[in-house]
């Protein structure tokens, strides 16, 4: 749906001019305004009173949608020995040490997400460049570098995404579907929501989530009523 195609116009024409919804009417219009010709991803944007180029105020962090954010994602897993056997079990899409490490470093990303165990981390650590940029490097911060990278599989096939602020103070993340149901949807961007207001920092001040919207991919925003946020 390209900008000010016809489609997107009539997506745009949804939307009430100088409207901010709250967030159950926000995603009720957004199931309407994904393409004809497929099931668009609902995606979150969120502008938050933080600096970050503060260390203090760097907002990152993980949730469990309730109802999985509607596509399977591939893992790989950083593995060895008995971890790597079960991360196999529970359904990483590969699993492998030194030789898999090598197979990323020569430019291989077909993958959503990378797990890796603590003693493999010295070795992987030098995938930053492949990985960084992606957003892909396993971090413990986000339950990506474990000793048990089985349950961290199981987690993210079962719908965990990251949430990270960029460099302008934005947070952008998937809440599913524009198949979903709304009580599906609202109920996903509220445990992120819930998730992003705890990892406020102590040190931001003044009014903390700025602006926000709700859009299906390529499609038009839905601004959202962040007094109620």
């Amino acid at each position: 749906m390209a900008p000010k195609s016809k489609a997107y116009r009539d997506a745009a024409s949804k939307i009430e001019d100088g409207k901010f919804y709250a967030p159950t009417e926000a995603v009720e219009v957004v199931r309407t305004t994904g393409s004809k010709k497929m099931d668009s991803t609902v995606e979150v944007a969120l502008k938050l009173g933080v600096d970050p180029r503060k260390a203090d105020q760097m907002v990152r962090g993980t949730v469990i949608l309730p109802h999985g954010t509607g596509k399977v994602a591939r893992v790989i897993v950083f593995a060895t020995g008995p971890a790597a056997e079960a991360a196999l079990a529970a359904g990483a899409d590969e699993v492998g040490g030194l030789e898999l490490i090598e197979k990323v470093a020569a430019g291989y990303t077909a993958f959503d997400s990378a797990v890796s165990t603590p003693e493999l981390m010295g070795q992987v650590g030098r995938l930053g460049k492949v990985l960084g940029p992606r957003g892909l490097m396993p971090n413990p911060k986000t339950g990506t570098v474990t000793p048990n990278p089985a349950k961290a599989v199981e987690e993210i096939k079962g719908g965990k995404i990251e949430f990270r602020v960029d460099k302008h103070s934005n947070v952008h993340f998937v809440i599913g579907k524009a198949g979903f149901s709304s009580d599906q949807l609202g109920e996903n961007l509220r445990a992120a929501l819930d998730e992003i207001n705890r990892a406020k920092p102590g040190s931001s001040k003044g009014r903390y989530i700025q602006k926000g919207s709700v859009s299906t991919t390529f499609g038009p925003g839905v601004p959202l009523d962040v007094s109620v946020l």
